[in-house]
């Protein structure tokens, strides 16, 4: 258990305190439950590049790392972009509800990314993700988005971000499904007669 995982998991204990406080916030209409919602938001977002840097500057790369860290990622963007687009009587935010398009966009995009991989983990037994940039970017952006959204900013460029952000995201799904097909498509199991050949 290496300081950087530990500050991966500490993330992950942020994201329902989160969302408790932002669930609340909306309920009440009271700036303290937002400002705490802004405060965890924040330290979760900052313990991201911690935990990163720390994995690669002190030689703290793990497995248990790599399986956690994007799951505190995906753990706290969800959470607050499906919070942020529910459709409350009277949302005290003005630039919310974020656009259900943007969500069902970023959460379609997960679903089949993940369902691909656990088919091809069943399939051949190995998956090999090469993380690009491009994804990290859509991340980055939709981080920014529920940010803007918290702090009450202009809803004309948070919809702007929520496009681009909808945009990188759909390109990297598309990326990872073709480096999927063609694991697959290299695995022996995927040749024709190859359950024939062995001996």
């Amino acid at each position: 258990m290496t300081t950087a995982n530990k500050v991966t998991i500490g993330r992950i204990i942020l994201v329902p305190f989160f969302a408790v406080q932002l669930t609340y916030y909306f309920l009440t209409e009271d700036e303290m439950y937002r400002y705490i919602a802004i405060a965890a938001f924040l330290i979760a977002t900052i313990s991201d590049g911690i935990d990163g840097w720390l994995a690669r500057h002190r030689n703290q790369r793990t497995q248990l790392g790599s399986y956690l860290d994007p799951i505190a990622d995906k753990l706290l963007l969800i959470s607050g972009l499906v919070l942020l687009s529910i459709e409350f009587d009277k949302s005290p935010f003005d630039g919310a509800p974020l656009p259900l398009w943007f969500i069902g966009t970023i959460l379609g995009r997960d679903i089949i990314v993940v369902t691909g991989s656990i088919l091809l983990f069943m399939a051949v037994g190995d998956v090999k993700v090469q993380p690009l940039i491009l994804s990290k970017i859509s991340s980055v952006l939709q981080m920014v988005c529920i940010g803007w959204v918290l702090f009450n900013c202009s809803p004309k460029i948070s919809m702007w971000l929520a496009v681009v952000a909808s945009i990188t995201a759909v390109i990297t799904g598309v990326i990872y499904v073709l480096d999927g097909i063609r694991q697959f498509s290299e695995h022996p199991s995927a040749q024709p007669g190859s359950t024939d050949n062995k001996s």
